[in-house]
């Protein structure tokens, strides 16, 4: 009998749709082989047990710069947790944050000479220029601090999946060490998000009307660079343009959001199902933001066959080439995004070649085979310490 592979997986958060990590660790939890590996989960916020794996829940701390946010607190339970990590004797290490609780794991992983694989999910170093805006002359300091500990953090790791080739640039540029990193996309669901889930009588409940529709679809944080959504609003408006404004999502600017842009139609967050029948229905996908790490609301518009115009920054800038398949706008520039937006209103044989070539990206991201991709990584590097173990031995 084939003995199975023992992965500790430590992430601040286990909460399936809590927020775009979260959706992409559970693809690979839904796709555990009870028969082939046994985790043990280590989180501040979660269910008792996950799939059929024990889950340990820790001491949490809402984070005071966004209360959406927890943070676990492995200090207060150091020496519970240490004894059941030996009584379970993983193999390898699993880090979903660089966090205290990531800390944690990584520290315990280096003493006891396991191999540590993580998904590099957040890209926090963008959110800096948000947070600290009040205060410009610290956002340089900071950032280079957090670059600095991040690079101390990944350096120690052995497999780094990130989701796009900028982030990599960027890490890299940090001084992460290429060798670790390898790219790792995320997947799409073509049976959910799909242009046959394409419904006019979604717009028109939802506002009243027929007039074409952007949306903008995202948790309602400041990160995501809501005061240039905010300006582009006035544009639209000032420019007379003929067209709903719907903002799917929930946050906690969602109030801000709603004094600011008071015409916009406020879904609020949505389930699967819903969200990918609006995206569908809807007739342009409007993203601002520059600080994703992936951007999986861009590719869930892509697959919904619905044209989008986003910032040239972050993750999701990957997706998207200027003109061919979307189009990118300086980031903070409304005018710009206001510019594309009557042209692809006037111009549908321009937005019909968007549709298709944004399917055509999308073609190909199967979440089964990234999850098979990531169980191989596993398995190579458990059977890599093993051997090194046999080696010392």
């Amino acid at each position: 009998m084939m003995k199975k592979i023992k992965v500790a997986f430590f992430a601040e958060i286990l909460v399936e749709d809590f927020d775009g990590a979260a959706r992409t660790m559970f693809q690979l939890i839904k796709r555990i082989d009870p028969s082939r590996f046994e985790f043990l989960f280590v989180c501040g916020v979660g269910p008792d047990k996950l799939v059929e794996f024990e889950c340990i829940k820790l001491p949490i701390v809402t984070l005071p710069i966004n209360a959406t946010y927890t943070m676990a607190l492995p200090g207060l339970m150091k020496k519970q947790l240490k004894k059941r990590l030996r009584e379970f004797m993983p193999d390898l290490v699993h880090i979903a944050t660089p966090s205290l609780l990531g800390g944690f794991a990584l520290k315990y992983a280096n003493r006891q000479g396991l191999p540590v694989m993580t998904i590099y999910h957040t890209h926090f170093v963008s959110y800096i220029d948000y947070y600290l805006k009040y205060a410009p002359f610290l956002i340089e300091k900071v950032k280079q601090m957090l670059a600095d500990n991040q690079k101390l953090f990944y350096n120690r790791c052995d497999t780094i999946y990130v989701p796009s080739t900028s982030i990599m640039t960027e890490l890299t540029r940090y001084g992460v060490d290429s060798n670790r990193m390898k790219l790792w996309k995320r997947g799409i669901n073509a049976r959910l998000f799909s242009p046959d889930k394409r419904d006019a009588r979604i717009i028109e409940r939802l506002t009243g009307n027929n007039r074409p529709a952007i949306l903008f679809a995202s948790r309602l944080v400041w990160e995501k660079n809501l005061e240039t959504l905010f300006k582009i609003y006035d544009g639209v408006q000032g420019a007379g343009l003929d067209v709903n404004f719907i903002v799917a999502g929930d946050g906690i600017a969602k109030r801000a959001c709603q004094s600011r842009m008071k015409r916009a139609v406020f879904v609020g967050k949505l389930g699967h199902d819903a969200l990918s029948a609006l995206y569908a229905s809807s007739s342009i996908f409007l993203f601002p933001s520059v600080s994703e790490t992936y951007g999986n609301v861009v590719l869930e518009a892509m697959a919904s066959g619905l044209p989008c115009i986003i910032a040239d920054g972050g993750g999701s800038a990957d997706f998207v080439k200027d003109g061919v398949n979307g189009f990118k706008c300086a980031p903070y520039d409304a005018d710009h995004y206001v510019m594309r937006i009557r042209r692809l209103l006037s111009d549908r044989q321009l937005a019909r070649q968007f549709s298709a070539a944004g399917l055509a990206q999308c073609f190909g991201l199967d979440w089964d085979q990234l999850a098979t991709a990531y169980f191989d990584e596993v398995s190579l590097l458990a059977a890599r310490r093993e051997k090194d173990s046999y080696r010392v031995s």
